[in-house]
């Protein structure tokens, strides 16, 4: 049996009354402190409680004493359950209270060092310091004189091999032990354990120089410990001092028992009189660099931006792609619009009776006549949407003449769901974010991070002057709108999918088979604007024409364009170049079926209008409406014109005067846009360009296209203006074959509007007078031309006869010219005195 103190011998009660008080309260109050001190933060100490004399750090071991460290006494990472906050007060008595009970007989850390010790030997234990950051403890005992540290580590060795001893925490390991040689240092410092040990050669006297330790004497030195895994020396031309080897220790376990059994160790010494000792200094060395995923992330920014790029483009599609299509879907079938629940029909429904609601059917009065007359191409579109073939249906007409509301409220009222996708908001939107919202709200897109953009493409442009290469975290318009497009593509498919059912006959089916054979449940995709101010710029246009073009081809769903431009085959057939496409012309209405629609807007209120008895309509008790038709014949047969003509009416005021109003209204939208010179520089087309049309369109109907371009005022770019004129609406141009062969007013009302400014003398003769001035400058400049050319041909001494008649030639357009400029002059004076006379 060995004996602690003289009061007790085998229990664990008497190896702590067998330790000295002052130790014991020692290593009570640490338990009881709000930090352990084997993880104090940076920038604070505690006392150094864990050493046994505070005041040095060190434990001293006189004659016949000596140090033991006992091996996985403590779970390396007990110091979390020691910070816990609710934890933080109790002592070390109180903590392994609650590991001492039957089943874990092992728990307390002082019966591990208790079964540890040979009960053979007379030792006496002083002093236990545990090192809960190191997972171990210090174990001073005294011992008889004749017996050694080294016989008495062996016995403790031979001890633990017979009688394993394993720890509560791990069961798959056993307490270790080894002998102190050096002299330990107790520290309290934030220095955590670490497989790698840099070991110092520091001289015992101060100014000195120690030698240094080869490999192979380091190796002898610390192999017993564990099994090393290299050992690196100081490079010889480095300049640090002292010197020092690092040590790669197999198991962290393993470096903290080298670490504390050979802290201090002296070494060297021999005979010879001027030997110096060697005192090994031993840490805990970093094998990682402090903060190496920092460094290495801005030391490799090619790798790591892009990287980051993907794993944000990853994280998008896995995240908002479903959130996304979700709320396409619900646009699509208008799931969130209050106006589409069933609560809201049904008080609908019931409020009728009680409250009269006139604006739906006002609306749908006017518009009845005008689906009457055009049932034909109603039926049309109906029957398209049920045939298979894959290719475009292309409603074409002038604005105002109900395409959308023929393609929508009429052709597509009895379809579940349909898509509008309106090109105008996305078209006008300025600035690549603007465009992305508006493409994103146009089919329910959301979330949409429109302002990412701009962010990206400044990270890109920082990333590019760093690295020299762009990073990839922007994307153009082009990838955000094709990436829009092709999540509502989907979306739509889904939908189309959602009555299919396993329990039908044709369940077998895959889905692209299945939507090809049944062309009824394809989704229709309306397209409206299609090529609205195209000369701007035709990135939407492409990119809904390609989008479209998948949507016809994998046969997920119907698409319709609606637009006013007739040139519309160029950029459809870009995206379907082997089709043949479905159109459908709309024109302005006939006068009868105009009549009918004014009439109609005049009858729709007639329940509001006279008494029971008087079963009259209004249109009937207008006297008169009999100058409605020489008034329809002025105003032509544009829809939205129609029903401007048709409220004037309801105000009170006759057709005639109503009329008057909307020419002269048109007039002057004619004047303002296309003739003023205010904005001129937006403007494709000069004032008198705009003007020479309306002059000529004032007297004649239709005009011949190459005539028009073949006069002075359009001899440059004249094509180009023609363009951008029916773009803006002053003009049509018609076309025969694919070219275009004639010119007439851009609206019904504007051949009146036309005949209205050039009875204006005062602005006929002021706009003439500018016409006239720029043919006499263009008159001019050719005779400069001319002049300049005969002054170098009169530097010829001889001419010869070609020459001459290049010369006869020159000086006949001289005269021409000339006389053009004096023809054009005289007509200015004419003009100028009406103007001075004139108001």
């Amino acid at each position: 049996m060995f004996t602690l103190g003289r009061q007790c011998r085998v229990s664990c009660s008497g190896i702590r009354s067998a330790v000295t008080q002052r130790h014991h309260d020692v290593l009570a109050e640490q338990y009881r402190t709000r930090r352990n001190p084997d993880r104090i933060a940076i920038g604070k100490r505690l006392n150094s409680s864990d050493a046994g004399l505070p005041e040095t750090g060190h434990i001293e071991a006189a004659p016949n004493e000596g140090i033991l460290w006992f091996d996985h006494v403590f779970p390396l990472k007990l110091q979390w359950l020691l910070r816990s906050p609710w934890q933080a007060e109790k002592s070390l008595r109180d903590l392994m209270s609650r590991f001492d009970n039957p089943t874990v007989a092992l728990a307390d850390p002082l019966n591990i060092i208790k079964q540890a010790l040979p009960s053979h030997l007379s030792l006496k234990v002083t002093e236990i310091v545990p090192r809960f950051k190191e997972g171990g403890a210090f174990v001073k005992f005294s011992h008889p004189d004749g017996l050694s540290d080294e016989e008495i580590e062996v016995a403790v060795k031979d001890l633990l091999k017979k009688e394993t001893v394993k720890p509560w925490f791990n069961p798959f390991h056993s307490v270790s032990v080894a002998l102190v040689r050096g002299r330990p240092w107790l520290e309290d410092l934030y220095r955590l354990p670490s497989s790698r040990l840099k070991v110092e050669f520091v001289p015992t006297a101060s100014g000195g120089q120690a030698p240094e330790l080869s490999q192979e004497e380091l190796y002898s030195f610390f192999r017993r410990y564990g099994k090393i895994a290299d050992i690196a020396t100081q490079p010889p031309d480095s300049k640090v001092l002292p010197r020092y080897a690092l040590l790669d220790f197999a198991r962290v376990r393993h470096a903290i028992m080298a670490r504390n059994c050979m802290h201090g160790f002296k070494v060297g010494g021999g005979a010879g009189e001027g030997a110096v000792e060697t005192v090994l200094r031993i840490g805990y060395e970093r094998k990682i660099k402090v903060h190496w995923i920092r460094d290495w992330i801005f030391n490799h920014p090619r790798l790591v931006i892009p990287a980051v790029a993907a794993i944000l483009a990853t994280i998008t599609v896995a995240i908002f792609d479903p959130i996304r299509t979700f709320f396409i879907k619900a646009h699509i079938e208008e799931t969130f619009h209050i106006t589409s629940s069933r609560i809201y029909r049904w008080f609908e429904g019931r409020a009728t009776d009680i409250f009269r609601f006139r604006h739906g059917d006002v609306e749908g009065a006017g518009l009845r006549a005008l689906w009457d007359d055009r049932k034909e191409n109603i039926q049309q579109v109906r029957t398209w949407l049920m045939e298979t073939a894959e290719t475009f249906i292309v409603v074409q007409g002038p604005r105002g003449s109900a395409k959308r509301e023929l393609v929508v409220d009429e052709a597509l009222k009895d379809r579940k769901y349909k898509l509008l996708i309106d090109c105008k908001p996305i078209q006008e939107a300025r600035g690549d974010s603007a465009t992305i919202r508006a493409a994103a709200a146009e089919v329910g897109y959301r979330p949409v991070f429109s302002w990412m953009n701009s962010f990206s493409s400044l990270i890109d442009l920082a990333a590019q002057g760093t690295i020299g290469t762009k990073a990839g975290f922007s994307e153009t318009l082009d990838t955000q709108l094709a990436k829009i497009l092709q999540t509502t593509a989907t979306a739509l498919k889904q939908v189309a999918l959602e009555d299919r059912k396993k329990k039908d006959k044709d369940a077998t089916l895959t889905d692209d088979e299945y939507l090809e054979a049944h062309p009824e449940k394809r989704l229709v995709v309306v397209v409206d604007n299609f090529l609205h101010k195209t000369q701007e710029s035709s990135l939407v246009y492409d990119k809904i024409a390609e989008w479209a073009a998948g949507l016809t081809v994998s046969n997920v769903a119907h698409v319709i364009f609606l637009t006013t431009d007739v040139s519309f085959s160029k950029s459809l057939s870009k995206a379907l170049p082997d089709r043949v496409f479905r159109q459908i012309s709309l024109g302005d209405c006939s006068p009868g079926v105009a009549k009918r629609i004014v009439i109609s807007h005049l009858d729709a209120d007639a329940d509001d209008a006279g008494s029971d008895a008087e079963k009259l309509t209004p249109s009937q008790r207008r006297k008169d409406l009999g100058e409605l038709d020489e008034c329809i014949g002025a105003l032509g047969g544009r829809l939205t014109d129609l029903e401007f003509l048709a409220r004037r009416m309801k105000t009170g005021e006759s057709p005639s005067k109503a009329v008057q109003h909307i020419i002269e209204q048109s007039a002057s939208e004619i004047l303002k846009m296309y003739l003023l010179d205010a904005e001129r520089s937006q403007r494709q087309w000069t004032p008198q360009q705009a003007w020479l049309l309306v002059k000529q369109l004032a007297t004649t109907e239709c005009l011949r296209y190459n005539e028009i371009l073949l006069s002075d005022t359009f001899k440059s770019g004249g094509e180009v203006v023609l363009q951008a004129l029916e773009q803006a609406e002053l003009i049509s141009i018609h076309s025969i074959n694919g070219r275009p062969h004639s010119i007439r007013p851009g609206k019904p009302v504007y051949a009146s509007a036309f005949r209205l400014l050039t009875e204006d003398h005062v602005l006929k003769s002021r706009l003439d007078l500018s016409t006239l001035n720029e043919l006499i400058k263009i008159e001019n400049t050719s005779i400069d031309k001319y002049e300049a050319e005969l002054v170098r041909l009169s530097s010829i001494p001889e001419p010869g006869n070609g020459l001459r008649e290049r010369i006869r030639w020159l000086i006949a357009k001289l005269m021409k010219s000339q006389r053009d400029v004096e023809e054009y002059e005289a007509e200015c004076a004419g003009l100028k005195k009406v103007l001075l006379r004139e108001y």
